[in-house]
């Protein structure tokens, strides 16, 4: 038997009309650095190089719609993002151009919108799981 194959997941690719300017957003939100830029792809990463998103400029990209609605183009995913302060990193999300989305479904997580309308989460992590 041969053994299993290593995978190791190396980034999450988002769409959008504008590669460059999606990753100059989240580079200002998680202060990551570039590890790969070209004209229509640029890939950042977390500061131990451990976490990466990468961004691919997609001229027909349509931002998903949130909450759902029958045949606009569904949300596929969306990215949880851990702050130690709920308040001010919405403000320093929406400061760097994101929006808040007009749905929030829970008291302790906030809903936005990066520029190119992706939806993502902000939360703070409370108790502990096993």
């Amino acid at each position: 038997m041969e053994p299993r194959p290593r995978f190791a997941l190396a980034a999450t690719t988002l769409d959008a009309p504008d590669a460059r300017e999606l990753a100059q957003f989240y580079r200002g939100l998680l202060g990551w650095r570039t590890r790969k830029e070209e004209p229509d792809w640029v890939e950042i990463a977390s500061p131990d190089g451990t976490a990466g998103l990468s961004f691919q400029t997609e001229p027909l990209f349509r931002p998903p719609r949130w909450p759902a609605r029958g045949s606009e183009q569904q949300m596929m995913m969306h990215l949880d993002i851990e702050v130690n302060d709920l308040s001010s990193a919405v403000d320093h999300a929406l400061a760097l151009g994101a929006t808040m989305a007009d749905f929030q479904p829970q008291n302790d997580v906030r809903v936005l919108r990066d520029p190119a309308g992706h939806p993502f989460c902000l939360f703070v992590r409370t108790g502990t799981t096993a």
